[in-house]
């Protein structure tokens, strides 16, 4: 039990130390890590502790494992902010230097199913704008987005394709007088599925961020629901919390 402690303790500070390198840009992106045992004669630890260092540095995303032929250093997680005061993805994305662009997979007027009619209030069967979408970064896809909007809030999104490869919360405002007043989110940690890893690329069972989104109108009326995944090796988010 204490060389258990011990060896926690250790892989600790020898992934902090790897981290801040990274940081600092001692190691850059796309650079190759020492070898896990230039590694354990630099730090005097074990080849397990080293392990447990870059299995965790790997899962935060940092680094990146290549059979055969060594461990690389990942290129830093694009940031997308949460809080009401954050700008859309478009702007989020220019302002980290990146290129970022919306492609359009489906869009199409469906039937409220049971679950669609209980989480935006309406009757089953009535009609409902589906949107899916994968927004990229650079060209690498990052996430997978079915968003879903009655069809009396928008009755001519089938027509705005173009449009929606902006920012869809712009276009019901401006387009067809929605105020939006407020968004409830969930964001939970889950694994890709087949669908999913087909989408953004990904193997299958990596880990994503899920996040499902309902908005609401100034009535308090639910006008969209999303679901949306990130991937977990090139996300993070940013809450800002303002008080008084």
């Amino acid at each position: 039990m204490i060389q258990d402690k011990q060896e926690s303790s250790l892989y600790s500070l020898v992934k902090k130390s790897i981290s801040e390198k990274i940081q600092s840009g001692l190691y850059k992106v796309g650079d190759k890590l020492p070898t896990e045992m230039e590694l354990c004669a630099e730090y005097n630890v074990s080849r397990t502790t080293v392990r447990l260092a870059l299995d965790q540095l790997a899962l935060e995303g940092r680094i990146v494992k290549v059979q055969g032929s060594g461990t690389f250093v990942s290129k830093p997680k694009i940031s997308q902010s949460l809080s009401t005061a954050g700008k859309g993805f478009v702007d989020q994305i220019i302002e980290q230097g990146y290129l970022p662009n919306i492609e359009i997979l489906d869009l199409r007027v469906i039937p409220a199913d049971k679950s669609l009619s209980k989480k935006l209030k309406i009757k089953e069967n009535d009609p409902v704008n589906r949107l899916e979408r994968i927004r990229y970064v650079n060209d690498e896809p990052m996430q997978y987005e079915i968003a879903f909007i009655p069809w009396h809030f928008a009755p001519g999104l089938i027509n705005d394709a173009e449009d929606c490869k902006n920012s869809l919360f712009k276009l019901l405002q401006l387009k067809y007088n929605v105020k939006i007043k407020k968004t409830l989110e969930e964001i939970e940690p889950i694994l890709a599925d087949e669908n999913v890893s087909k989408q953004l690329n990904i193997s299958r069972s990596t880990p994503i961020f899920s996040l499902e989104t309902i908005t609401y109108n100034d009535n308090d009326d639910p006008i969209e629901y999303s679901e949306a995944v990130f991937r977990g090796d090139r996300y993070k988010f940013t809450i800002e919390r303002l008080y008084g």
